[in-house]
């Protein structure tokens, strides 16, 4: 019977309130201006962020974010303190995620151009069974002209311009180091970095966890806030790691080792773990109920926001 009364409970529809929208409406000031601002995103002329897609995209969730910040104004004096504190929340969640996403981007180009990913002889054979072996032959051909951050140049038509040289992989290695003629270099694939922070994730869950209750047990446990708090500061520690990773490559002029990109990958990934479960279950507490999954849907616009 108590489980019977449980799940009557859970199946009540909260009552709507008089500051809350109908679908029809909500869709007219969320969707129709989204997809008409990402469409003059998409055709301005230049780029505002980087791409014709990345404008679409941000000028498309700026009027659903904007919807966010109409039910805050909306709301009753009850919920509008908790919807406060969570948009707070989403807004400096963007923070947090456009460091943490750098994996896809400026961490990967470390990975591709400025990192040693050359493996011994004795690795090379079970790591091709994985298929994460590259391997790069030491002669010239045909490649795409850079400078020397490795930006490639461009011709009028924005076609990458062509010069007859060795791979890009040797352009920061000493003269010392580099190989013979035509020998090829086994090398780590760059993709292999993707795996690193889902690896720190699987190794460092349980420690963070049993670290917070180790501090539960002594009453010393950091409430939700605070805890999103040190994930922000700690994902800002790892933007220093790759600090130190310039200085020891002399700003890209020589390679770097791997471990600098494991450490940084490593210290991003406790900051997520002690933001992003937290920031979820705050969503659950403060949310007003009838609430809950839009409120739920907004962190996670915000989450991809980032990009």
């Amino acid at each position: 019977m108590a489980c019977n009364k449980h799940y009557k409970h859970a199946d009540v529809i909260k009552p709507t309130q008089p500051e809350d929208m109908s679908v029809g409406k909500i869709l007219g000031l969320t969707l129709l201006p989204a997809i008409i601002a990402g469409y003059i995103g998409w055709i301005l002329p230049g780029n505002i962020f980087g791409s014709d897609s990345t404008d679409a995209f941000i000028l498309g969730a700026l009027p659903v974010a904007g919807y966010y910040v109409t039910i805050l104004m909306r709301s009753s004096t009850e919920d509008r303190r908790p919807l406060a504190a969570l948009l707070s929340v989403f807004a400096v969640a963007i923070v947090f995620w456009a460091i943490f996403k750098q994996n896809g981007t400026a961490l990967t180009t470390w990975a591709e151009s400025y990192t040693n990913r050359e493996i011994s002889q004795s690795a090379v054979a079970p790591l091709k069974t994985l298929g994460v072996v590259q391997q790069v032959k030491y002669e010239k051909d045909s490649v795409p002209l850079t400078d020397e951050q490795f930006r490639v140049s461009r011709d009028a038509n924005d076609k990458a311009i062509k010069t007859f040289d060795y791979p890009l992989y040797f352009k920061n290695i000493p003269p010392e180091k580099l190989p013979a003629e035509g020998e090829t270099v086994n090398l780590v694939s760059t993709e292999l970095g993707q795996s690193i922070n889902p690896f720190w994730v699987v190794l460092l869950t349980p420690v963070v966890i049993a670290f917070f209750a180790f501090l539960k047990k002594r009453n010393r446990e950091p409430s939700t806030p605070w805890k999103i708090f040190y994930g922000l500061f700690i994902t800002a520690l790892s933007t220093l790691v790759m600090v130190g990773a310039t200085y020891a490559c002399h700003n890209g002029m020589e390679k770097s080792s791997m471990l600098w990109l494991i450490g940084c990958y490593g210290v991003i990934t406790i900051g997520e773990l002690c933001l992003s479960p937290m920031a979820l279950s705050l969503v659950s507490k403060l949310a007003p109920q009838r609430l809950t999954a839009l409120m739920m849907g907004g962190w996670f616009l915000f989450h991809i926001h980032r990009q």
